[in-house]
Formats: structure tokens, sequence, C-alpha cells
């Protein structure tokens, strides 16, 4: 797969940098966490939001979700996305994806509502799910009470997080909870089956199928490996119907192993008669989402998420 020339300059970069490391998939979840958050740190950071940003907790289905706002300027109360972090269900934080909530504050003026759920193989499937659905609630329940127009609400993420999204959108549809927009950055949507784009992109970069296969058995829990795949919270795809969910962009790369998935998506919901905008990114991989300080695409991916939040909004 041809890379675009400043993805993959940065990605021989990475690649230099962490020659010795051991496999993804050879390390701890900890240290997994480790080298997660030294690649967003690398990264770079985002714009500081007009109005601030505010660490604090919501009630969750164990105890205390910690979550951080970014508020853009003026006075609310504002339309609000809630965001999912990525990270395969078992890395990743409000720290990992703090960038790229700062952009989507300030580009959509929106208030940006990140979740912090808590992580596999510590809490394992559905652990995610709910504390992302109880979030929701929440928003939609007391988000006026910290300046949310609880009337304008989005969910959104990437990977791990589009997927939650993607839970969310029905979830929310069978609760009678009106959404504005589902922001599906390539998302993990059908883990039943294996797509092309698991052979084509096999060794990545950035994410690879072994990288999934153990993100994945770590999300698992005690469960099977079959009886979680099969169950629509974990494989939205096989919902019994996506007829009457929230309007979405869905954004898929082309070296990426779950880009297949993802488009199936994208085409499942349109089928459903659910508006649908979809951009495939070429010559471009996962993570693509936390690349805006190196590479063009990513600059793209965010303008065009921040755009479509904002038609959702008005």
């Amino acid at each position: 797969m041809t890379l675009q020339p400043d993805t993959q300059a940065f990605i021989e970069m990475v690649e230099a940098a962490n020659a010795d490391a051991p496999p993804r998939s050879e390390q701890s979840p900890e240290d997994a966490r480790n080298g997660y958050q030294a690649l967003a740190h690398i990264l770079g950071p985002g714009p500081e939001p007009g109005g601030g940003i505010e660490d604090f907790q919501i009630p969750g289905p164990t105890g205390q979700t910690p979550v951080r706002i970014y508020r853009p300027q003026g006075e609310g109360p504002h339309p609000t996305l809630t965001f999912f972090h990525g990270g395969g269900f078992v890395v990743g934080d409000l720290e990992t994806h703090d960038k790229e909530c700062r952009l989507l504050c300030e580009k959509a003026n929106c208030l940006v509502l990140a979740v912090d759920y808590r992580l596999a193989p510590e809490a394992p499937f559905p652990a995610a799910v709910e504390d992302a659905w109880s979030a929701v609630q929440w928003v939609v329940a007391h988000g006026a009470e910290i300046g949310i127009d609880t009337t304008r609400v989005a969910v959104g993420g990437d990977s791990a997080g589009g997927n939650l999204a993607a839970v969310m959108a029905l979830m929310a549809r069978d609760a009678g909870i009106d959404l504005r927009l589902q922001m599906l950055v390539y998302p993990a949507t059908d883990a039943s089956k294996q797509y092309d784009s698991f052979v084509e992109n096999k060794d990545g970069p950035l994410l690879t199928v072994e990288v999934i296969d153990w993100f994945w058995s770590h999300y698992v829990g005690h469960r099977t490996a079959d009886e979680t795949r099969g169950d629509w919270r974990f494989s939205p795809a096989l919902a019994a119907s996506h007829a009457g969910v929230a309007s979405a962009y869905v954004a898929t790369c082309s070296a990426d192993p779950l880009r297949d998935e993802g488009n199936a998506y994208a085409e499942l919901l349109a089928a459903a008669n659910v508006p649908v905008h979809h951009s495939t990114f070429e010559g471009e991989p996962h993570v693509l989402f936390q690349m805006f300080n190196v590479c063009d695409g990513a600059k793209t991916l965010i303008e065009e998420c921040a755009a479509a939040l904002t038609a959702a909004f008005k």
C-alpha cells in the first residue's frame, strides 16, 4: 500500500524510534498504554479552547466516570459532542486524545465532553459500553446544568471509540434519544468476520491484525470470543435494524485493517435510509485522526469532522 509522502515520513520516524521495542502484542497492557501516551505526545498539542477546560466526574454504572469538558468561546448553552477515544478498549485516555477534542471544540464551535471509560482487561466487555451509555444518558438528563444544549447532542469517536459511538446511536434510538450525529472515524463495527482489508493491511502500518487480536483477547474477558463478537454491542453491524439511528459521518482509511468494515457500515446505514457522509482517505493509515500536526490528510479529516458537526447542530 502506497502511503501519502508526509504520512510515510512520519511512520518511518516512529518505526526508527521504536526499533528496539517489543511488538505491542507482546507488551503488558500498562506498557502499551505508556507507549500510546508517548505517541500522542510526539503528535503534539492542540489549541486552547476559548471557554477553557474542566475535569470532573459523573455518575457511572460502578462509581464515578472521569470526563473532560472543552468549552467553546461565548455563552451557552452549547451543542455538544460526547466523545469516546480510540485504543482498542485497552489503551487510550483523556490525554491521548486531548488535541483532537481541542481541535473539534474550536473548529465546530461546540462543547466536547470526553469520556474516560473503563478499559480492559481490568474491565472487559461490556464495561466500556455501560460507561459510554451512562455518559450519554447523563448528558441528556443533566447537561443543561453545565451549559449543554440537550436538544443538540452528538456522539463520536475513533476506532474503538467509533465502535462505542455507533453502539450509542443504536441505544439512543431505542431509548427515544434524538442524537444529531454519530461521528465514526475508522470505526470497528463487525468482529464477526474477517474482511479483505484484514488481509491487505495485515501488517499495518500503525495498526496490525496481530494487535487487533491482542486488543480483542483482552476485551472479551471471561466470555468466549464468538459470543462477544456476535453481540451487536461489540459488533454494531449485527444489530437487528439500523433504521432511525442518527445521521452519520463515516471516515475510513485505505491502509487500515478496519477499512472494509467501516465502508460496509456506511453502506448498511445508507441502506437503512440513514443520511450518511462517507469519506475514504487514500494512502492513509489507522491513527490518521491523531496526526493533525504532522500530515495534511489528518487536517482534512478533522476539518470534515468539524464540518459534519457544525451542519448537524444547525
